[in-house]
This record gives structure tokens, sequence and C-alpha cells, in this order.
């Protein structure tokens, strides 16, 4: 996407010709593609600019499955977008006939003081929304497989479940092209400017011209708007997969998806759904990344000695070695919140950023505010708590 750090470029501006598009967004992942989508969907000429190829593993949208949830622990705000989010998901689904979406369910267990049981019940109980409590005893019986530690409070919610990423993405990517959009793999852009009018994008091999800019960069987006000073940290994640000897974690025994917060971390995982392995990572900690392009993909005995601690106390019969893994990208801000917003001084330029490891669920809403703010100036939904003026985001 951007080979180099550099500020908005200087490249002349000229009048978009007849072949220019309207809006060109830079960066196809999981919120590129369904800004093109609900941008190709209100009719407008889209350009969608992907520096790999398309649906690629270098970044954050990628490794088979992310969770969705209604019940925020992070914040009650974002649950108005969630909603959205389940919405245009399920019309997703029935527009391609694709299934992108499993209802699994989702345990939680942590301190009844901790971040995610005290956050996601302020969540339910704000919001309405279906949360059940358990005792750690009903918790070991309700779901055979898991440990529970005996301070825990649990809850689970029912609606919630598991995306299908790689699926969702290349589904996100087909639907833009059906209805219109136009998509480029394996450019870099190098440089882009603005004028308020018209906005000029050079990549690689070409310069493109357009109405607007929509950049959804995610690791790269601190190289695509550093005139900003966001403060994005870009983390190294690993994500393993395990095998599993008990049937208690098959997705058609009813095993759900899993979040456990203790106190030397944060983890996450996934019932298995091939009968042999679950997926499983620590969503706390990862390693700070100064180059997205120049990454250790490489699987190290350090990547999962954290993991093998969180499995061998809260989940049985799993081996502590990965059978295969992944390397995932985190792109964070300091209060852990989505950056969304339009470029300060250039307000046809629409951006979305630090998705800080739990933003692939809101892919459809995101490309719906995106779509509003390239084409109204604001958004409809609420995301004021997510603008770039926010006092943890002023450096």
């Amino acid at each position: 996407m951007i080979s180099r750090s550099h500020r908005e470029c200087s490249l002349p501006i000229r009048n978009p010709s007849s072949d220019a598009h309207e809006v060109i967004v830079i960066g196809v992942g999981g919120m590129g593609s369904a800004a093109c989508v609900e941008l190709a969907r209100r009719g407008a000429s889209v350009l969608g600019i992907e520096q790999f190829r398309l649906g690629h593993d270098r970044g954050s949208s990628h490794g088979e499955s992310r969770i969705i949830r209604k019940a925020y622990f992070e914040h009650p705000d974002y649950v108005p977008l969630l909603h959205r989010a389940y919405e245009l998901w399920n019309k997703l689904e029935k527009d391609t006939g694709r299934t992108l979406f499993r209802q699994t369910g989702l345990v939680l267990s942590g301190p009844a003081d901790g971040e995610t049981i005290q956050g996601a019940r302020l969540s339910a109980e704000q919001h309405r929304l279906e949360l059940q409590n358990f005792t750690v005893s009903e918790a070991l019986r309700r779901f055979p497989g898991f440990v529970f530690p005996a301070e825990h409070d649990v809850a689970f919610e029912p609606g919630a479940g598991t995306l299908l990423v790689d699926d969702c993405v290349q589904t996100q990517i087909d639907e833009a092209r059906r209805l219109g959009a136009t998509m480029i793999e394996n450019e870099r852009v190098v440089e882009w400017s603005s004028d308020g009018q018209s906005v000029c994008v050079k990549t690689t091999s070409n310069e493109y011209h357009a109405n607007s800019l929509v950049i959804t960069a995610g690791a790269w987006a601190n190289e695509c708007l550093s005139s900003l000073g966001l403060p994005l940290n870009v983390v190294r994640k690993f994500v393993g997969w395990f095998q599993c000897h008990s049937t208690n974690f098959r997705e058609n025994r009813g095993c759900p998806t899993f979040y456990f917060e203790l106190p030397h971390g944060t983890f996450y995982g996934f019932p298995s759904f091939d009968g042999a392995t679950i997926k499983v990572a620590e969503h706390s900690g990862g390693q700070s990344v100064n180059n997205p392009l120049n990454v250790d993909r490489a699987c190290h005995p350090s990547d999962f000695e954290r993991l093998n601690s969180f499995l061998s106390l809260c989940l049985s019969d799993v081996d502590p070695d990965p059978v295969r893994h992944s390397i995932c990208l985190y792109t964070r801000t300091p209060d852990q919140h989505f950056v969304i917003d339009l470029h300060p001084e250039w307000k046809n330029v629409a951006f979305a950023a630090g998705f800080s490891g739990h933003g692939f669920k809101f892919c459809p809403v995101i490309g719906e505010v995106l779509a509003d703010l390239t084409q109204k100036g604001q958004a409809s939904l609420p995301i004021d708590f997510l603008s770039r003026q926010r006092s943890s985001l002023i450096v």
C-alpha cells in the first residue's frame, strides 16, 4: 500500500476526467472491501486499490474466524453499531447466498469486577441484551471441556458467534465487483493529494483521479495519514491451531466461542470446526512492529508460552504445541478504540484506522459509515466517540 513513510503528496490535481472514479478506496481488506460494497450499492463509481493480492494474509483481515458479539465489554457505545453490523452481515448472506456467520454463542470468564464480565454486563443492561450468568459449577456442567477458575464469574451470550473471515472478505470483494466497483491488486500507493474537490492517488505503476478518497490502510495507516500524527502502534500477534482430543470442543457438540480474562492476559478461541483442532490466541500483549512489510511470520516457542499456560489452566485435552499458526497485525490506539473521521484539512478524504484487534465484526457498518462521510460529510450512526479529536488521541 505504502512503501515508505511520507507526508501527503503534492501531486498536481486535475479535474476528474470522464474515465475517473467518484471514490478511490486505499486498502481492500475487511474495511476497505466493505466500503467498496456500500459505495457501489449507492451507485458510486468506485476504485479499490490493494498493495497485495486481494484476500491476502499480510494484514489483519484473515485467519479463518473472528468473534462477533453484542454485549460489548469495551464500551456500550459500540452496541448501536453492532446492531447494524448484524443486520448488514445478514443482508450480505441473503444477497449472495453464502454462509458467513455461525451462531456458536460466546462464553466469557473473568473476575466479577474485571473489564470483561463487568463491561459485558454493563452493555447488556444498558441495551437490554440477552446475557446469561452462570456460577462456576453451573458453567462446568454447561460447557464441558473448559476449566473455569473458582474465583471467576461466567457469562454466556447466545446470540454471539463466529464470522468466517476469509469468506467474508472474499464475499465483499465479489459483491463490490458485482455492483460495479473496480478492484486493483498488487499496486502499492506511494502518495496521494487532495485540493478539497478532487484527489490524486499515485501507485508504483499508475496514477488515478477521483472526487473523494477513503483510506482503510490497516497497519499502513500511519504512513497513509502521516501528517495527522495519530498515535497508532502496530503489534505482531501469534494465532495457533492446537490439536484437541475431546469431542467436547466440537462445534456440532455445542462448544461455544470463548474468551477468558486471567491475571497474565486475555485469551480467546473458537470451537473445533474440523473436529481435530481449535484456534486459540492471546488478545493482550504483542510485539511492536516498525515495518509492517517486514514482519517475522515464523513460529517460535516464545510465541505460545503464555498460550500454553492458558491451555493448561482452562482447556482440557488440548496439546500444547500448535499444529499450524498464523501471524496477524493489530493496529492499536492508546485507548483501544477505533478512529473514524474526515481528514481535518480535506473534507473529501475519510479514513478508518486503529481497530485494535476487535474491529472485524464491524466491517459492513464501517463501510456504511465511510460511505456516509464520503457522500454526506457526516455519519447517520453515532460515531462521535471514535473521533480523532478525542482527548486520548491528542499527543
